[in-house]
């Protein structure tokens, strides 16, 4: 961020952590106390194979989740037009009673329920990028339609879950939209998700603000995944959004950082969010991928979605 020039353009604040009040909205008492006893002793606890509890993660997890509060206090006060937080650990696979997926508190999630609690909102969009499903946010609002969840990720990719079907459940059923995308999927099959079926839902809601999950492990050099997405498709993903937020409820649209395991492609996608934000045009100094595979034929996935969604 720093060498791209744009921060003197910015309004930089470092985090503030959450309160517990408003992590425990999200979070069961008893895991927040065992991540607070954690952080107390020279010891680490493994949640799963890929999450565990350091002494400083209670405090660093704390802070992960008030930059995103505090992003919801800037946008929504109007003390900024939008905001980007660049924050870890991630927290899209944090469920209620844990973390888990390299996950402890769920960023976005906690963000969404404090505009809600704080501001009165009765429509907040969810948009989860990442190239793994955020499962955690998905399950945290699955039953409630003041949060619309929408995930794009490859299926069958780690947690194994979020398929087409997930609609939600009870009050919230509808208000889930998950898309499950087969492998090698690149700029212009997302660029199809998004335009066919995404952007209409979205529309449809008509939300009082947008929170985008920004993962860049959909990347076609990412280690974890075999998606094909350039810098360039992430962007465009980017633009959309904003336009979508431009269109609905002013412009009011906060990006979080979640997964990305090939740091320059991480890098340079998050310094093209601030240059969207900022009505710059984007950059993409990796270009395509090395190797590119023809994408997947997914017209029947849009099909199935648009019959599951009345679309």
């Amino acid at each position: 961020m720093d060498e791209s020039g744009l921060l003197p353009r910015l309004v930089s604040k470092q985090a503030s952590a959450a309160t517990d009040a408003q992590v425990a909205a999200i979070h069961d008492r008893d895991y927040l106390k065992l991540l607070a006893r954690t952080g107390s002793q020279d010891r680490i606890l493994h949640l799963d194979a890929d999450t565990y509890i350091t002494p400083a993660s209670n405090d660093v997890a704390y802070l992960s989740a008030g930059g995103m509060v505090d992003a919801v206090d800037g946008v929504l006060s109007g003390t900024v037009d939008n905001a980007l937080v660049v924050t870890r650990p991630p927290g899209h696979h944090a469920i209620g009673p844990r973390g888990m997926g390299f996950c402890l508190l769920n960023n976005v999630a906690i963000g969404a329920q404090h505009a809600i609690d704080a501001y009165g909102l009765k429509r907040v969009l969810i948009v989860d990028y990442d190239v793994h499903h955020g499962n955690g946010t998905d399950d945290i609002f699955t039953a409630r339609p003041d949060v619309f969840f929408v995930s794009t990720h490859q299926y069958p990719l780690y947690p194994m879950s979020g398929v087409t079907t997930d609609i939600g459940t009870g009050d919230g059923r509808g208000y889930t939209l998950n898309v499950p995308m087969p492998r090698f999927c690149g700029d212009s099959n997302y660029a199809r998700v998004f335009d066919e079926v995404i952007l209409p839902a979205a529309r449809r809601y008509q939300p009082e603000l947008v929170i985008v999950s920004a993962g860049y492990d959909a990347h076609w050099a990412d280690p974890l995944a075999n998606m094909q997405l350039t810098l360039n498709g992430f962007a465009a993903l980017g633009q959309k959004l904003k336009a979508l937020a431009d269109d609905t409820c002013g412009g009011k649209i906060i990006f979080a950082m979640e997964g990305g395991y090939y740091v320059e492609a991480l890098a340079y996608g998050l310094v093209n969010v601030a240059r969207i934000l900022l009505g710059d045009a984007p950059q993409d100094p990796l270009g395509e991928p090395d190797q590119a595979r023809p994408e997947p034929n997914i017209s029947p996935l849009i099909t199935e979605l648009k019959t599951l969604h009345n679309l």
